[in-house]
């Protein structure tokens, strides 16, 4: 089938892309760890090393509390087969469609058109929609939501995000303790007159969190592409998700009341009110809906 073909070439390509933005966040993580490594003891290794112990432990902490916590900061509550029984039959359907256990369901009660998908592998993820959502979409608009969401899950994208957002907060936290070494004093380096290594050492600390947020959202843009491809074939209807997002695209009010930076590249459509510009683009959690639109369209 030629659009099954499209579909699953658009999903590769993607995955491709995201692959390099991740070698990206390795490269950048090892230079600053042993630029930290230099600034602290003059020893490459010692930075690595340290590094690698922040990795760790932040990854443990998100490993096994990301959801629930993502799930707490976004006001998500457990959604009941008795009060949503279309929701919870959709999700059980799709679930079963893509071979994949039943996520956990939740709701949002915000009137913004919205939802979104995470976890750590398929056994262990959720989606959550919300009340705008559902009471805006019809049969087939609600069912390229959950296909999409559903894609997210089955390609693995909520690990993805889980682990790019684990390496951001890694390169923050790095980038702190290096701006902290000189603000404190901290740095036995600075009297043997390295300069150019201080100079390096504050570029970094500076800019590190800086490059690390827009491949975080880099990556983020390109897998609402692929999920949107994958939850195409799930449906066999791409109409259907293309026709939910120019609504999600029409919204008069799409601020989700409790979104935050932090959880806003998880969502299907940017939870914030929409603005223009360069650096908007530049830091955007989604790829413009138009194009995603019209890649529906084409299918």
């Amino acid at each position: 089938m030629n659009e099954k073909r499209i579909n699953f070439n658009e999903i590769r390509n993607n995955n491709f892309k995201s692959i390099l933005l991740f070698f990206m966040f390795a490269i950048l993580i090892a230079i600053l760890g042993s630029i930290l490594g230099i600034v602290l003891i003059g020893n490459i290794y010692f930075g690595l090393i340290l590094a690698s112990i922040f990795l760790i432990i932040y990854s443990l902490i998100s490993w096994f509390a990301g959801a629930n916590m993502i799930m707490g900061l976004t006001g998500a509550k457990p959604a009941t087969k008795q009060e949503y029984p279309h929701l919870y039959h959709t999700v059980e359907g799709l679930a079963l469609a893509a071979g994949l256990p039943t996520p956990k369901t939740y709701v949002i009660k915000d009137s913004a058109l919205n939802a979104f998908a995470t976890g750590r592998d398929p056994k262990n993820s959720a989606i959550a929609v919300t009340t705008g959502l559902l009471e805006t979409m019809n049969r087939e608009e609600l069912e390229g939501v959950i296909a999409h969401e559903m894609s997210h899950i089955k390609n693995y994208d909520i690990r993805a995000m889980m682990i790019a957002t684990i390496m951001t907060g890694v390169i923050i936290l790095l980038g702190d303790v290096m701006i902290r070494s000189f603000l404190f004093g901290g740095s036995g380096r600075k009297s043997e007159g390295n300069m150019w290594i201080i100079i390096i050492a504050i570029l970094l600390a500076i800019l590190s969190p800086i490059i690390a947020q827009m491949i975080k959202l880099a990556i983020s843009r390109k897998r609402e592409y692929a999920a949107d491809a994958g939850g195409a074939v799930l449906t066999r209807y791409p109409p259907g998700l293309a026709s939910a997002l120019k609504k999600i695209a029409k919204d008069p009010d799409p601020l989700v009341d409790k979104a935050n930076r932090a959880t806003a590249h998880l969502f299907i459509s940017t939870p914030f009110r929409k603005k223009k510009g360069f650096m908007t683009g530049l830091f955007a959690t989604h790829p413009p809906i138009e194009e995603r639109i019209k890649r529906l369209e084409q299918m």
